[in-house]
């Protein structure tokens, strides 16, 4: 039987996965030139990442049944199936180049990306308490 701590950690990976690709994305982000292509599919790639990568973490957190207000209020969110969608759009590989797995998140516009980005904050601020060392 695998123990409580174990599986937080097997969790915390994934996050710390998800959240470095939340680093590269915000660093480049800063300086990218977004009137170039090559840019604007660098800097989506980086936000791909961190998309799919984070919903891997909800997957996680709902196996395992962890719980926590904030966070779990977030996940109940519609968007976060959006997510999951996005997710399957990144990790699976579609014909359609604007198949709506991509496009049903962008729609949601600013919303999305404001609850992802808190997500990923209280995963963040929920690991650190959990992991604190006393």
């Amino acid at each position: 039987m695998i123990c409580d701590n174990e599986k937080l950690l097997s969790l915390h990976r994934y996050f710390i996965w998800a959240n470095k690709m939340r680093t590269h994305f915000d660093e480049y982000a800063m300086k990218a030139d977004l009137t170039q292509s090559q840019s604007q599919m660098d800097l989506m790639m980086y936000m791909s990442y961190w998309y799919g990568t984070l919903y891997t973490v909800v997957e996680g957190w709902r196996e395992l049944n962890f719980s926590d207000s904030k966070i779990d209020s977030l996940i109940d969110s519609s968007t976060i199936e959006l997510l999951r969608r996005y997710r399957n759009g990144v990790f699976h590989y579609q014909q359609n180049y604007s198949d709506n797995r991509f496009t049903d998140l962008y729609a949601e516009g600013k919303n999305a990306v404001v609850l992802i980005r808190e997500l990923n904050e209280e995963l963040g601020r929920y690991f650190l308490e959990k992991m604190k060392v006393t």
